[in-house]
């Protein structure tokens, strides 16, 4: 059974049908990439696996158990969590109170405790600037912390929505460097990404979407090497 398994989906947005019979798989363990241009329905997947817009039609099931009657915090209760588009860190908190709200469903105080030395392992920068307001981070910081403050959720699966818009070549390197060490580390990933090289370099397996339906599946490697996908998102002739 695959941990995270996607039927037939259907997601509006008012009369506006986003996501047109979506379905997807990720089995424990892997990265998956969901890739396409923008408009095609790659967010609008992540938040209907997360409870932000619930889907009209179809089942979302996380091993086995169907979360579409699910709010957002249970789901997140359930073990999925999300790095949103953007970032969305609280600016005007500090690193550390941005890191605790990860946390704020959990009640076992060693383990959070534990975990927030896992996250500083894995992003010393951020220890570094603990009480520093999170605002006032550079973008590649803000990722980092976003990062970390969903880890702290302990998530099962971690949705990762665009993790590398707008930073630096240099430190989309990195970001990616610390998605592989987060999966190697037990956590399954399904990576929304633009960069659709990048994403497909990490992945285990891939999907493309356009317009609001599943084109394309295969394994990252025989994606890289389709013609189609090499012209229309990898921009190579």
């Amino acid at each position: 059974m695959p941990m995270l398994d996607i039927h037939d989906i259907h997601t509006y947005y008012g009369n506006i049908h986003a996501l047109k019979g979506v379905s997807l798989t990720v089995e424990e363990g892997e990265i998956v990439t969901l890739i396409g241009s923008n408009g095609a329905g790659k967010t609008t997947t992540l938040r209907s696996i997360c409870g932000l817009q619930k889907p009209r039609r179809g089942s979302i099931l996380l091993h086995g158990e169907d979360l579409v009657a699910y709010k957002p915090h249970q789901i997140v209760e359930k073990g999925v969590a999300m790095v949103p588009e953007g970032r969305g860190i609280f600016a005007r908190l500090t690193v550390a109170e941005n890191l605790d709200l990860g946390a704020y469903i959990r009640r076992d105080r060693r383990g959070i405790q534990e975990d927030l030395e896992h996250v500083y392992g894995i992003f010393p920068r951020l220890k570094e600037r603990t009480r520093q307001v999170a605002g006032t981070l550079s973008g590649g910081e803000q990722q980092m912390l976003a990062t970390g403050r969903a880890l702290m959720a302990q998530p099962r699966l971690l949705l990762m929505d665009e993790p590398s818009m707008g930073l630096a070549p240099l430190l989309v390197d990195a970001i990616f460097d610390v998605i592989q060490t987060i999966n190697r580390k037990g956590t399954t990933i399904l990576l929304v990404e633009q960069n659709a090289l990048m994403a497909l370099s990490i992945a285990h397996r891939g999907y493309v979407i356009q317009t609001g339906e599943i084109v394309l599946k295969d394994t990252a490697a025989n994606l890289k090497n389709n013609e189609t996908v090499r012209k229309a998102y990898l921009g190579i002739e």
